[in-house]
C-alpha cells in the first residue's frame, strides 16, 4: 500500500472536527493539522511506527493523532482521554471518516492499569504541557505511555523543560531522541488570553526502551 504523502494527510487532518469549548482546567489545546501531520509522517516514515502497528493516544481529545495513525494504515488504535465531551466528537469524527478499527476509552491517563503494559507497539500523544493546575502531568503521561509501548513512545515537550524530561525518561529505562524543535501556534482559546496567538517551542521527541544486557 502507498503510503500517503504529507500534503494529503495534513489535508486530511484539516477536516477533523475540533473542541466547541476547550477546557482550561484540561489544557484542552488542539493539535494543529500541519503539527500533527508531520509528527505522524515521521512516524511512518522514518521509523515505520504506524503501518500494521497497534497504537494508543493518551489525552485522545477530539481525535486528530488517531485518526491520522488510521489513514497511514495502523492496525488498531485506542484514544484515551478523561472528558466525556472530547470523546464524543471524537465519536463524531470516527463516523465522518467512516472508520472502524479504533476504540475510545473514557479513563483518566493516571488510572490506567498494569493490565494494559506492554500492550501496543507505538504510543503517541500531545500531553498537557504542566502548567498552572497541571503541574507535571506530561511527566505522568510519558512514564504511563512508557509501560503501555513496547517499541515507542512519541511525545511533544515544552523545549524549557528538555533535560528535565529527557532525565526522567532515563531513569524509567528510556532513551529520548529529540526529532523536531517545534513552534506550536496557541491561538487565543480562553478569554484571558491576550494575544491572537502566542508560539511556545515545542521538542517532538522520540521514547524507546534501553536494551539491557542480560
Amino acid at each position: 500500500m502507498a503510503r500517503m504523502k504529507l500534503k494529503e494527510l495534513e489535508s486530511h487532518l484539516q477536516q477533523v472536527e475540533e473542541f466547541d469549548t476547550p477546557k482550561i482546567l484540561l489544557e484542552q489545546y488542539p493539535t494543529r493539522p500541519h503539527i500533527a501531520a508531520c509528527m505522524l509522517h515521521t512516524m511512518a516514515a522514518t521509523f515505520g511506527d504506524i503501518e500494521g502497528r497497534t497504537v494508543a493516544d493518551l489525552g485522545c481529545g477530539c481525535g486528530v493523532l488517531s485518526l491520522g495513525c488510521v489513514m497511514l494504515g495502523a492496525d488498531f488504535v485506542t484514544g484515551f482521554d478523561i472528558d466525556p465531551d472530547a470523546l464524543a466528537i471524537f465519536q463524531q469524527n470516527i463516523e465522518e471518516f467512516e472508520m472502524d478499527n479504533l476504540e475510545l476509552v473514557n479513563l483518566d491517563t493516571r488510572n490506567i492499569g498494569p493490565d494494559w503494559k506492554g500492550r501496543v507497539d507505538t504510543v503517541v500523544m500531545n500531553p498537557p504541557f504542566g502548567t498552572k493546575h497541571n503541574k507535571g502531568l506530561d511527566l505522568v503521561f510519558l512514564e504511563a505511555g512508557l509501560e503501555m509501548a513496547s517499541t515507542a513512545v512519541y511525545s511533544l515537550h515544552k523545549t524549557s523543560t528538555r533535560d528535565h524530561v529527557l532525565s526522567k525518561a532515563r531513569s524509567w529505562g528510556a532513551e529520548g531522541r529529540v526529532l523536531a524543535e517545534l513552534r506550536y501556534d496557541l491561538p487565543a482559546t480562553y478569554k484571558h488570553h491576550k494575544k491572537a496567538s502566542v508560539d511556545i517551542c515545542v521538542d517532538f521527541i522520540r521514547f524507546s526502551h534501553v536494551k539491557t544486557n542480560t
